[in-house]
């Protein structure tokens, strides 16, 4: 006899598509909170209900309810934003939130700290620049991933396309949110208004309970793997041929979550099955999440990602499946080679002239640290002006894209007076290549889930090891680094060279052995370290690369060549 549904699968079923109560809830005028279901529901619409955690203790003794507020996840498939859109962010940031843009792991906008009176404008706000957060959320396919920059070439281009091409088709197609949010006037990305549904809502490929859990898609093209694709339930491996893209290797089950002290759970990368030419890619994807609609454990929310199932049914039993729904065979797979995850920095000039230019931005916060100096204020200037796009990377950093040539002086002026660019170097101000390389989620103070700081604490961490770095000569060594304040893997920790996880306040299990080009997981080195033990572990692991490394060889092969951890071969070895 099967299992129950878990009483997520309770709430979706009842929720007449992703209604649930929230009408009521967001009417309330006697709690800055939602009603208990509503808060699993309100994922599916783009928002995370939050407390601000630093205050909690306090506001119980001064017996006050828990400052609730709401973070919104907004969606750019692609990552690629128009200068307008970039805009729209800055100001809502500005009005509704906590002045903050935070660029997330997934190409995606962040909003902090949006009351609940305040959700309706502010979702209309970046609706009205046809940007949405349906689906930034919840047990349905996420954010698409893709390279950043698609006027690098005619294949980076068609690589958008196909981006933007999945995440339409895969968008939920309930008008809840449109209702909830918009006052009832839904409107398709180029501004037209939908037409008038003629039946009852229905969702054709997600059903009345959507997907089991949450779902990735990222699409990478070789020898970029800066969407780290194998770390996703699909990734598309982009195959180019004379300059154009022909198609992609498909890869299946990867997903990085796992609980502490529950060895069943494990992160994975995906399993390559075969290749697809570019025009089945929407097809292939909608196969694929619909085995895991049917087929996904709806009784157990932590096994119950893609990668489970894979593992559960076994990859021929898949693969198989994958060819019935298709009604062919995949084709196989074709050859491909990754080099590096990590973004590239500077400047970069188009043969047409146009300029792109890569900025670090630190746990992708985007923030002034005075008035009108500080990021934040130089974008938004650079918005007046800009004709391109403004790019989010995976890596939580920020491409000002098709610069055009008469702007490329103004754009470094700009940063120069708000003390992000070194006018004498002509560049960005430098960091070690460990600081430029680092990925960093949340956490506290307002994420649910974390049990450490990561993205307030690691800009710390890193002047220590910025010390060790120099002081070996490995200052420009592109080591991976990565922290998160639980073991839910936001910033991707498994496939950092140095990754650390949050076990407790001030204490954090480390991680070596991650590959440099995301093909490989790391593996547990020391469990429980406070921020002198993990200068002190890796110090002499520094020394040691800075003595004895081989030419062109990376810190996470290095650690793994000498033995200090074993390789991680697939993600059922990965605790062993």
């Amino acid at each position: 006899m099967s299992a129950p549904p878990s009483d997520v699968e309770r709430i979706k079923a009842a929720s007449r598509y992703l209604r649930g109560s929230l009408a009521d809830s967001l009417l309330d005028p006697l709690t800055g909170a939602i009603r208990s279901d509503d808060t699993q529901l309100i994922k599916f619409h783009g928002s995370y209900q939050q407390t601000d955690r630093d205050l909690d203790a306090e506001r119980r003794r001064q017996k006050l309810e828990p400052l609730y507020s709401f973070m919104i996840r907004v969606r750019v498939p692609g990552g690629v934003a128009t200068a307008r859109q970039w805009r729209r962010m800055d100001e809502l940031a500005d009005r509704y939130a906590n002045g903050t843009l935070k660029l997330t792991t997934r190409q995606a906008f962040q909003l902090h700290g949006v009351r609940k009176r305040d959700l309706r404008a502010t979702i209309a706000g970046f609706n009205e620049a046809l940007l949405d957060s349906i689906a930034g959320c919840g047990d349905v396919n996420r954010n698409v991933m893709c390279y950043p920059n698609p006027h690098q070439s005619a294949a980076h281009g068609q690589l958008l396309n196909v981006a933007r091409a999945i995440s339409v088709h895969l968008t939920p197609r309930t008008t809840a949110y449109y209702e909830l949010w918009l006052n009832g006037e839904p409107v398709t990305p180029d501004g037209e208004p939908l037409p008038e549904p003629t039946a009852p809502d229905h969702e054709p490929i997600y059903g009345r309970t959507y997907l089991p859990r949450k779902f990735k898609i990222a699409l990478a093209l070789p020898p970029a793997n800066d969407t780290d694709v194998l770390a996703n339930d699909i990734g598309l491996i982009g195959i180019e041929e004379g300059g154009a893209l022909v198609g992609f290797n498909v890869a299946v089950g990867g997903g990085l979550g796992m609980s502490f002290g529950m060895p069943a759970t494990y992160p994975r990368l995906a399993d390559v099955v075969g290749f697809v030419p570019v025009e089945e890619a929407v097809a292939v994807c909608e196969r694929i999440v619909t085995i895991q609609r049917d087929w996904g454990n709806r009784s157990e929310r932590k096994f119950s990602r893609l990668k489970y199932t894979l593992d559960r049914m076994g990859l021929p039993a898949f693969r198989e499946e994958l060819h019935r729904r298709l009604g062919h065979e995949l084709a196989p797979t074709r050859p491909y080679r990754f080099t590096h995850s990590a973004d590239t920095y500077g400047w970069a000039t188009s043969p047409d002239g146009y300029a792109h230019l890569t900025l670090f931005v630190e746990g992708g916060r985007v923030a002034d640290t005075a008035p009108g100096h500080g990021l934040k204020s130089a974008l938004r200037a650079i918005a007046a002006y800009h004709t391109g796009e403004f790019a989010l990377t995976g890596n939580q950093n920020l491409v000002i894209v098709n610069i055009a040539p008469q702007h490329r002086e103004r754009v470094a002026a700009d940063l120069a007076a708000h003390d992000q660019w070194d006018a004498t170097a002509n560049a960005a101000f430098t960091q070690t290549a460990l600081r430029r390389h680092s990925l960093a989620c949340v956490a506290l103070n307002t994420c649910s889930q974390a049990f450490a700081e990561a993205e307030r604490y690691l800009p710390d961490l890193l002047d220590r090891l910025d010390a060790v770095l120099r002081a070996h000569g490995l200052a420009d060594a592109g080591i991976l680094i990565r922290m998160t304040g639980c073991p839910n893997g936001c910033a991707r920790p498994y496939l950092g060279e140095i990754g650390l996880v949050g076990r407790a306040p001030g204490r954090y299990n480390l991680y070596l052995g991650a590959d440099h080009a995301g093909q490989r997981l790391n593996k547990l080195y020391r469990e429980q370290l406070d921020e002198a033990a993990i200068v002190a572990e890796l110090t002499p692991l520094l020394a040691a690369y800075a003595a004895d490394r081989r030419p062109a060889e990376g810190f996470g092969d290095f650690v793994v060549r000498r033995g200090y951890v074993a390789a991680t071969t697939h993600g059922l070895d990965f605790h062993a």
